[in-house]
């Protein structure tokens, strides 16, 4: 093993939460024990996504030791004929032998993850002008490590930011000044009662299509850019659905952020609309009551298929009779409780709204994520909640599944995070909010105001 490079020894969970970090260290040489590769033969049946993972790995490990026949062992296997690394990248080596390293009694070898670490102090020994680093995403693994005097660190290669405070909020604030210096050459228009501004000015190199812009002072606007340059930009006035003439299922905006939700929620050349917020803010009510409306009353879309990924909170209730709906209906406690309340606002008599609640029921069909691959859904109103318990890989599985006329809406939170080596800037969802942000078919908005209740509003702030 070259003496001058980083030697990165892989954790399990590394490879199960990404298949393709081999390929992630670039000119570095990677190294995995014999009780990794144990694991992953331990993991690899079954139909859940780390068992594909898993599976994936035992096929690229495969395929890297039959591009080098002539290899040694103990000399590595080349990664270059498979990484796509352009530089001259480093290779891949097992275990081979027995760790002899002793460590501490208080930290027993029968333990996986103290023989990575033992492995890893036997590597510093023997290569002392080489880094040896244990890649985990285990936060108790990399502690012992970092206790015994070796290097350990997470798994950066799947973060999509730096910092979530970093992810594009979907608006912008203008400048007092906005006026003043983009009045010139100022042209306006009016197409089926929709206002449209042509402008140019220093702002317009910033925007990006369906972006958000307002402006609070006496000349106030809201608008939401469609086609922007370095040079200009096309905007256009957006609805006021604040206003109790433009309630959507007797639903109003209560905040800009909402409006701008609606918006995008309601414009048929938007096909994917992404909503975050903190609990309260009006994600599930606003997603669900722009559906109803396109759905039932402007019939552009046939059905309502909602979904989300079943993360419990709490103790899992495990397993649950009946069909697949049945199964889920635990889950979809958010979605009950807002067709609760749309219900309850409906117009009309008693037997009127036992109508539209049947008709509510025909129309809306919950979904598990579990049978998803292999779909194609034509012309329907896709709902995924608590997307943020999504991973980038089953994201992109979600979003695929998607024909013509079909329009998804992804909801989430992503300080509320319940799925293992997930985090805010690993999340699916912050994944997807950052690839989608330059679509003109795409809308995102951050919901940041609460209107559930004081009480609510009150404990996500001190809470």
């Amino acid at each position: 093993m070259p003496n001058n490079k980083k030697i990165f020894i892989l954790d399990t969970n590394v490879l199960m939460h990404d298949p393709t970090a081999l390929f992630r260290f670039e000119e570095h040489d990677i190294f995995l024990p014999m009780v990794v590769i144990e694991e992953l033969d331990n993991s690899k049946k079954g139909l859940s996504e780390v068992a594909r993972n898993v599976r994936q790995v035992s096929r690229f490990l495969d395929d890297i030791i039959k591009k080098s026949p002539d290899a040694e062992i103990d000399q590595g296997f080349p990664l270059d004929q498979v990484s796509g690394y352009k530089g001259n990248p480093g290779k891949l080596f097992f275990q081979s032998h027995k760790s002899h390293i002793d460590l501490p009694d208080e930290i027993p070898l029968n333990k996986a993850d103290n023989q990575i670490i033992g492995m890893a102090a036997e590597l510093q020994k023997l290569y002392p002008d080489s880094k040896v680093i244990i890649v985990s995403k285990d936060i108790n693994l990399r502690i012992k490590s970092k206790i015994l005097g070796i290097d350990a660190e997470d798994y950066y290669n799947d973060q999509v930011l730096d910092d979530v405070d970093l992810l594009f909020p979907g608006e912008s604030e203008l400048p007092q000044n906005f006026w003043d210096t983009h009045s010139k050459n100022l042209d306006s228009w009016v197409d089926e009662e929709r206002t449209f501004y042509k402008l140019k000015g220093p702002e317009t190199k910033n925007w990006i299509s369906n972006q958000f812009i307002y402006l609070e002072d006496d000349n106030s606007i809201e608008a939401m850019v469609h086609d922007s340059d370095k040079n200009e930009a096309t905007i256009e006035i957006v609805k006021d659905y604040t206003n109790p003439s433009k309630a959507v299922w007797g639903v109003n905006a209560r905040n800009r952020q909402q409006n701008f939700a609606m918006n995008l929620l309601m414009n048929p050349n938007i096909d994917f609309v992404t909503l975050l917020g903190v609990a309260g803010t009006g994600k599930t009510l606003l997603a669900i009551a722009a559906a109803l409306t396109q759905v039932l009353e402007e019939k552009r879309y046939s059905e309502i298929i909602v979904t989300r990924v079943t993360i419990p909170v709490g103790e899992d209730i495990g397993f649950l009779p009946g069909s697949e709906e049945e199964k889920m209906n635990p889950w979809m406690g958010a979605l009950m409780d807002n067709l609760e309340f749309l219900h309850a606002n409906s117009e009309g008599d008693e037997w009127g709204r036992a109508a539209t609640n049947d008709l509510l029921q025909n129309r809306i069909k919950i979904r598990s994520l579990n049978f998803m691959r292999g779909r194609t859904f034509l012309n329907k109103f896709i709902i995924i909640d608590e997307a943020q318990n999504l991973t980038a890989k089953q994201m992109k599985t979600l979003v695929t599944r998607a024909g013509p006329g079909s329009k998804i809406v992804c909801l989430g939170n992503v300080a509320q995070i319940d799925t293992p080596y997930l985090t805010e800037t690993s999340s699916g969802l912050t994944y997807i909010v950052d690839r989608f942000k330059d679509w003109k078919h795409s809308g995102h908005i951050t919901l940041r105001r609460g209107e559930r209740s004081r009480l609510a509003d009150f404990a996500n702030e001190v809470l």
